[in-house]
């Protein structure tokens, strides 16, 4: 028993219509590549001011303690 395919559509139709999925497809893969490039450089500048902001608190706080341990112990 011989399968057709649905709506007697011949093989060229249904090699034109793989063929133009295989294109939207690969038009949507470039699409995401050129969006990751943008995020990446996105993320990039936000990892530095992150770094540069919790740079300063660990500077502040290690200030802050020592502080504390002059005046708890007295050597002022």
């Amino acid at each position: 028993m011989k399968r057709s395919l649905p709506h007697a559509r011949t093989r060229s139709e249904a090699i034109a219509n793989l063929e133009s999925a295989v294109e939207f497809i690969q038009r949507d893969i470039a699409e995401l590549k050129t969006d990751l490039k943008e995020m990446r450089g996105d993320i990039s500048s936000i990892r530095t001011t992150d770094l540069r902001i919790l740079f300063r608190a660990m500077i502040s706080v290690a200030f802050e303690l020592g502080a504390l341990m002059v005046k708890g112990f007295g050597w002022i």
